[in-house]
């Protein structure tokens, strides 16, 4: 990033399975406590989370980068990530969509209030 100052990005790639395999639905059966939205987080290498049915899922990624169109890139890095990741388990995927959260905005906002608008919420 030459020096610049890395953003915070919050990434969120939702989407449905497509027609999974035995073994891919076995595993995803097998594996569904340790991936319960309820103990999900953004990291850098990401979080896979999936409904009971295994009809729907998400990815969320921490994506830290710079640069003329940060929010883009952000966006393009994770979608890209996704898709190796669900490519190398098996799993089969449509209607994939992202959404971007620029935490850097967000902490900025909460460094402009005054302190007593921070405690109300």
């Amino acid at each position: 990033m030459n020096g610049e100052a890395a953003q915070v990005y919050r990434v969120t790639v939702r989407g449905r399975f497509g027609a999974l395999s035995d073994e891919a639905r076995r595993y995803l059966v097998g594996a569904q406590g340790e991936h319960d939205i309820l103990v999900s987080a953004y990291t850098p290498e990401g979080t896979f989370t999936y409904d009971a049915r295994i009809d729907f899922f998400n990815l969320r990624y921490e994506v830290r980068v710079g640069g003329a169109d940060p929010h883009t890139v952000a966006s393009n890095q994770a979608l890209g990530e996704a898709a190796t990741f669900l490519r190398t388990m098996g799993f089969t995927h449509r209607d994939l969509k992202v959404t971007v959260v620029d935490m850097s905005a967000i902490m900025a906002e909460l460094d402009r209030r005054p302190r007593s608008a921070q405690r109300r919420g």
